[in-house]
């Protein structure tokens, strides 16, 4: 059993750490496999790294895709919780301060923006504020708040849409024409053709994205879902916990296989594609969410309960730099594949990116664990809790 304190000296949850470097790991590997947004791969004539390539594309995006975020939008609401409960204990009103927060964080994102087109944190920076808008609600509100956002309401509006209306045709690819103004620049454009391009086109491009994948809706019901484990204390070793998470383990396996059952046959059953679309994006979210269920709690149980806790338990570091680790990534990516940097989208294949992605990860895990060693938090979280206690006026 790998039962190491979970509440350090400095209020740090040990988990929420591992469970967030599990996350960033995942998605780094996404993300390199991906050469950031740039879907641009030089032909493969090889028979072995065609099978590779397969191999990992399949089951990195099975295993990571929309389930390594939802990780992330998780502890995101996690850590409000944390945050805003710590000062209502010493008589303090975070909210205000987490709408300065949230403000700080849009900086962090549009910088990394135009460097990265695909990036998350723009979308966090702005549905943040549900956060303090609901957090003095119950718990049992929230959680009806959070399931109207899990099951997907604007996908719920088209199909009801579709059915009164049988001309209705959906448009499912408004954000492709400006995916390809930001290919074009990524393949060909300068590092400042790039950077103007990405902050305003990529992320409409990319928030055209989520809202057609339903992540909007969803990233808004796992920050209340993430809040709920904070005041819920499950994080914590104890028999009780346990058992919890078991259960959660449980229903999610057997909600995740029901769930994406029905996404393979909705094809056979469903001829319209105006009402195939949404339905299939809201049962494939749902298998998502209970797949993350079935990643969040195995991660808590192997942790807690196995001798491979204390691999797991390594990541912990890693995870308390999500944020430098995060937007470093970005960086190093475009540098590597875009035009601006060396352009290795020309010659890369997915199992060469899958590679390069573990490096990197290494790189920035021995990093994190030095700078740790004299440092309380990594450079970019230190930049930013600074920011975030700024003080305004003689009385703060």
């Amino acid at each position: 059993m790998h039962a190491s304190t979970t509440l350090t000296d400095n209020k740090r949850i040990d988990i929420a750490d591992v469970l967030r470097g599990f996350a960033v790991l995942g998605i780094t590997l996404i993300h390199f496999i991906e050469r950031f947004s740039l879907y641009s791969y030089p032909e493969q004539t090889n028979t072995f790294l065609q099978f590779t390539d397969t191999i990992i594309w399949d089951s990195l995006f099975f295993t990571f895709s929309g389930k390594a975020y939802a990780i992330f939008a998780l502890l995101f609401g996690f850590s409000f919780f944390i945050q805003d409960n710590s000062q209502r204990e010493k008589g303090n009103d975070f909210r205000g301060r987490f709408a300065w927060r949230l403000v700080l964080l849009m900086v962090f994102a549009c910088i990394n923006s135009m460097l990265f087109p695909g990036e998350i944190l723009v979308l966090y920076a702005l549905l943040g504020y549900i956060l303090i808008t609901v957090c003095r609600l119950s718990t049992r509100t929230v959680l009806i708040i959070a399931i109207f956002f899990l099951l997907q309401p604007i996908e719920w509006g088209q199909i009801i849409y579709a059915l009164m209306n049988p001309e209705y045709v959906a448009d499912t690819e408004i954000d492709a024409p400006y995916w390809a103004i930001v290919n074009t620049v990524q393949q060909e454009g300068s590092f400042f053709e790039m950077c103007k391009t990405a902050i305003w086109t990529g992320n409409i491009a990319n928030m055209g994205w989520m809202l057609l994948h339903g992540r909007v809706t969803q990233t808004v019901g796992l920050f209340l879902i993430g809040m709920v484990i904070g005041r819920s204390n499950v994080f914590p070793y104890s028999e009780k916990n346990i058992k919890f998470w078991v259960k959660v383990l449980i229903i999610s396996i057997v909600a995740f296989f029901s769930l994406y059952g029905l996404v393979l046959i909705f094809p056979d059953f469903i001829s319209r594609e105006t009402l195939l679309v949404p339905v299939t994006l809201m049962f494939k979210s749902l298998s998502n969410a209970a797949f993350t269920g079935i990643l969040f709690a195995g991660v808590i149980l192997v942790y807690y309960l196995t001798k491979f806790g204390r691999v797991l338990h390594q990541l912990a570091p890693y995870g308390r730099m999500s944020l430098t680790n995060y937007l470093s990534q970005s960086l190093i990516g475009g540098f590597l594949f875009y035009n601006w940097g060396l352009g290795l989208y020309r010659y890369t294949g997915i199992t060469t990116c899958f590679f390069i992605g573990i490096g990197i990860f290494l790189v920035q895990f021995f990093f994190c664990r030095w700078w740790l060693r004299s440092h309380h938090q990594g450079p970019l979280e230190f930049l930013w809790k600074k920011a975030t206690w700024i003080k305004i006026g003689k009385n703060n």
